[in-house]
């Protein structure tokens, strides 16, 4: 049976980008294949140390990454997996810092440096990126998000498969449960909840197929 893994890289259990994660993960389920949610706000580790331990010719950690704490033994669990989705909410234009700690030990540890920049991962299995963020699609495209984060986009292909990671992206989520509560005038309340209530649900779709077609090899 495949295992196909969802990492939440938001600090929030039960936010829009759990949610997100969660349908995908459903969708693999449908598929047929085990699942499992990683939440990285739960655990306790540091981004990359630069030891160069993963780098060390003939070194007990070649490969992998050499540090030793709550992410050690997830790390191990996702290079054996068999399809993994990522997800990170938009913070100031890029990933959570918590995001961003986890693939800087996920992705540097297996990356030759060789001029093909090959990979040292133990086998390929397709990945996807599932993003989440305040702004309309319309101010995505002006602020150029996607150009922003086509980068680790690529080397995720480059490192799991070769292929190029399937794209989701959520946007003008619902922060708040009560807008009323919080200083945030720049927001229309109703169109909000417009959005959480007709357009939500429909990227809940999307990220169920996707995970449907991640775990049934159409990816």
């Amino acid at each position: 049976m495949k295992k196909i893994y969802a990492v939440n890289g938001s600090p929030r259990r039960n936010g829009n980008t759990a949610e997100v994660l969660r349908h995908a993960l459903r969708g693999a389920g449908d598929a047929g294949a085990e699942t499992g949610l990683i939440e990285l706000g739960e655990l306790a580790f540091s981004g990359c140390l630069s030891c160069f331990g993963c780098k060390l010719k003939g070194g007990t950690s070649y490969g992998k990454c050499a540090l030793r704490d709550d992410l050690t033994p997830v790390l191990e669990k996702l290079l054996e997996s068999d399809g993994i989705v990522f997800g990170t909410p938009i913070y100031f234009g890029g990933e959570t810092g918590l995001f961003r700690n986890f693939i800087e030990r996920l992705f540097f540890a297996p990356l030759r440096y060789d001029a093909e920049h090959s990979s040292l991962t133990p086998k390929k299995f397709p990945v996807a990126f599932v993003y989440t963020m305040n702004v309309t699609p319309e101010q995505m495209e002006q602020i150029r998000y996607a150009d922003r984060l086509r980068m680790l986009q690529a080397f995720a292909g480059r490192l799991f498969g070769g292929k190029t990671p399937e794209i989701l992206y959520v946007c003008d989520t619902f922060q708040f449960s009560d807008y009323a509560k919080y200083d945030a005038p720049l927001f229309d309340i109703a169109h909000k909840a417009q959005v959480r209530r007709d357009q939500f649900p429909a990227d809940c779709q999307k990220a169920f197929e996707l995970g449907r077609r991640l775990a049934s090899g159409a990816l």
